[in-house]
């Protein structure tokens, strides 16, 4: 009882001491945080914010593409509609002045240029000779009644026969406008027709031009937005990215500060199991303390550990080692292998020899390990699990599959969240925190690899991790 009381002495005093050189750091987390800096990383630094920030600076960019497209050829149809509008008025009159010529051509068809004397008839129309109107380009033609041709002025004609028909039209580059000539406005009986056309080179042009102006303005403000956009969101997630930081870092001094008190507690339940003095209901007290404070101390090794991985850089430190993957794997399976036997598991594996791996023992070991136990535990008696190693270029595949209850479809994309559980099959297990796979793909990043997954349900699961070999 004495050493009881010795140690859980000593854990608190072990806690003080880590809590004061926490505060002290947390001091100087708070400092940092507060200049805008972290102290192992500057702003947007971290790769995932990064990403983040490319993908909203895309959607942006996408968004305002759309926009200025949209908002381009509105201003392109307006302008187009507003030129051809222009242009129809001025066909528009000088028909309306030519029409005044029809019955001198009829009469004789040398009456074509000269100018008709300006005449108030009082009858609604232009009095103006059609030759004061008639611009460079412009042409028009005099048909009598039954469509045939009696003059025409200008260089320009549509290739077509007439169309009685009041609506302007165009072919090729060239706009037509045809109207109808009466005698009167009360007989309203028709004496020919009046056809005006106009050469569009020039609409076409100044179209042009617009174009160009809405590509080269586009493209300058594309570029303008962009800079604006990535500054944008850089300010926008930063305090996203501090706010991250600091739950890493209250993540990581939380799991390094309740590590001191669970020794503490294992070690005075270890000393009370070594006594013997204890009924039936004091062992069964203290198995259930220990499983928990095991729990719990499992819970706060992955819990440091994913903070140290979030916070790490993505490329291995220097510190990292070559590593030969097949020796983990057969230590992994000796370990597993009286689990394996109690399931009557049958184990394949295909390993090749010789394959080395740069970085940390323990780390893969874990990764395998937490493959390998999940595997097991969602495998029901009598099934196939089976491990298989190739070697491509500079990479090594290593898939672990199993025949187990597998993975819903949806499910898929969520099973590498933190703490997720999949539905009550797949979160019988015991003991476990729902970290394991997050730990698995963190690994997995940490060493320059990937991880990929594909199942289904009562069928089985394969996990994929493929990694650098060093060589």
């Amino acid at each position: 009882m004495i050493l009881s009381k010795l140690f859980m002495g000593l854990g608190i005093g072990l806690t003080q001491t880590f809590r004061s050189k926490s505060k002290l750091k947390s001091n100087l987390q708070s400092r940092l945080f507060k200049t805008g800096r972290s102290p192992n990383q500057n702003i947007l630094s971290n790769p995932l914010f990064r990403a983040t920030s490319l993908r909203l600076l895309l959607s942006y960019l996408l968004a305002m593409v759309v926009v200025m497209g949209l908002s381009s050829t509105g201003v392109y149809h307006f302008f187009a509609y507003s030129l051809y509008q222009q242009l129809d008025h001025q066909l528009l009159t000088l028909a309306d002045a030519a029409a005044h010529n029809l019955l001198a051509i009829q009469a004789d068809r040398t009456a074509v240029h000269r100018k008709m004397p300006r005449i108030l008839d009082h009858d609604g129309d232009l009095d103006i000779p059609w030759q004061d109107l008639r611009l460079y380009g412009q042409s028009v033609e005099w048909f009598d009644s039954k469509k045939q041709l009696l003059g025409k002025a200008g260089k320009q004609f549509p290739p077509i026969p007439l169309i009685n028909s009041f609506h302007s039209w165009q072919h090729n580059d060239i706009r037509t406008l045809t109207i109808p000539v009466y005698s009167s406005a009360k007989n309203r009986q028709i004496l020919g027709y009046v056809r005006v056309s106009v050469s569009t080179v020039e609409v076409e042009q100044e179209l042009k031009r617009l174009l160009i102006g809405l590509g080269f303005g586009g493209m300058l403000g594309m570029v303008l937005i962009g800079g604006t956009g990535w500054w944008l969101t850089s300010k926008a997630l930063q305090p996203v990215e501090q706010s991250f930081h600091k739950l890493q870092q209250f993540t990581a001094d939380a799991s390094h500060e309740l590590r001191s008190p669970l020794t503490a507690i294992t070690t005075t339940i270890e000393l009370m199991q070594s006594q013997t003095k204890h009924d039936h209901s004091d062992i069964k007290k203290i198995a259930i303390i220990e499983s928990a404070t095991r729990q719990m101390t499992h819970l706060v090794e992955d819990l440091l550990l994913l903070a140290r991985s979030d916070a790490a850089a993505v490329n291995l430190p220097k510190t990292a080692i070559p590593v030969p993957i097949d020796e983990i794997l057969f230590d992994l399976i000796d370990i597993l292998k009286s689990q394996i036997q109690e399931k009557e598991i049958t184990l394949e594996a295909n390993i090749n020899n010789e394959i080395w791996v740069k970085g940390y023992a323990d780390q893969l070991q874990r990764l395998f390990g937490n493959l390998l136990e999940n595997a097991l535990q969602y495998t029901p008696k009598g099934g196939l699990i089976k491990i298989d190693m190739k070697k491509s270029d500079n990479f090594v595949e290593i898939s672990i599959k199993d025949t187990g209850i597998g993975i819903a479809t949806e499910d898929i994309p969520l099973i590498f969240n933190r703490f997720w559980r999949a539905d009550k099959a797949r979160s019988r297990r015991q003991g476990g925190s729902g970290l394991g796979l997050a730990i698995v793909q963190a690994i997995t990043h940490t060493h320059g690899g990937e991880i990929s997954v594909t199942s289904k349900l009562g069928v089985g699961s394969c996990f994929r991790v493929k990694l650098p070999v060093f060589e």
